[in-house]
């Protein structure tokens, strides 16, 4: 089994991901915020790329029992219903719902990957129940750090580095390329504090500039769910 990371999707194109096993990390906020949508009863999350696709795809969802949700440039996009705050995706307002979902770098991350034979949502909050799914799994993995406006993203490269460290640790065979050590001295050096952490990164600065210091507690709970948010038919669902 050999576990591999990107440190940004500009590093290879969509075809790169064809017929492999990846994991998408955006924890400041996209995965964390569709793991808990998941967790609270949506019935699916609906990644796009573009604004205006968003729109065009909850218009043709039947039934008024979808919601767009998410950001651009950390706001909430006008005429959206939610943005990317996990506070926001609560049961009352989700539950049953599908989710049409754009944000700056996780969406866009997770439609790149879309060719994927299994891809995953990761993040601090489902971390350790994600580890055992992917050692169950046996196969290779690549993990894509959804990074910040295309540029390296500390939180991203040590969560990525603690699915690693926590891989390992059951299984000592696992092989790492040069990418994956790097991720996992990233943790070592930086994973012992992760809200600490999340508060010192570029994005995490930012947030808190912008009013949404307590999204940060929320990114940072580390597995505070066992759903694993699982891509297939353009949509992400709750791995059964």
């Amino acid at each position: 089994m050999k576990l591999d990371v990107l440190f940004s999707p500009v590093q290879a194109d969509e075809l790169f991901f064809t017929g492999k096993t990846t994991v998408v990390i955006d924890v400041l906020r996209a995965s964390s915020t569709i793991i808990t949508a998941l967790s609270n009863g949506a019935k699916e999350v609906v990644p796009v790329g573009t604004i205006e696709f968003a729109v065009k795809v909850s218009g043709g969802i039947f039934g008024g029992q979808t919601l767009l949700g998410g950001e651009r440039n950390t706001k909430k996009i006008e005429g959206f219903a939610l943005g990317n705050s996990p506070s926001e995706y609560t049961k009352e307002i989700v539950a049953g719902k599908t989710i049409v979902f754009y944000s700056t770098n996780g969406s866009l991350a997770i439609v790149k990957a879309k060719y994927s034979a299994n891809l995953f949502i990761c993040s601090f909050n489902n971390l350790r129940a994600l580890a055992k799914h992917l050692q169950n799994l046996g196969e290779d993995v690549i993990i894509l750090c959804s990074a910040n406006n295309n540029f390296l993203s500390l939180e991203d490269s040590v969560c990525a580095g603690m699915l690693i460290n926590e891989m390992f640790s059951k299984n000592e065979k696992i092989d790492m390329t040069d990418s994956s050590k790097i991720a996992l001295t990233l943790f070592k050096s930086f994973g012992k504090n992760i809200i600490k952490l999340l508060s010192e990164t570029d994005h995490g600065k930012l947030l808190i500039n912008n009013g949404y210091e307590s999204d940060l507690k929320a990114c940072a709970e580390l597995d505070s769910t066992q759903v694993i948010p699982y891509y297939s038919g353009n949509v992400l669902k709750v791995l059964i």
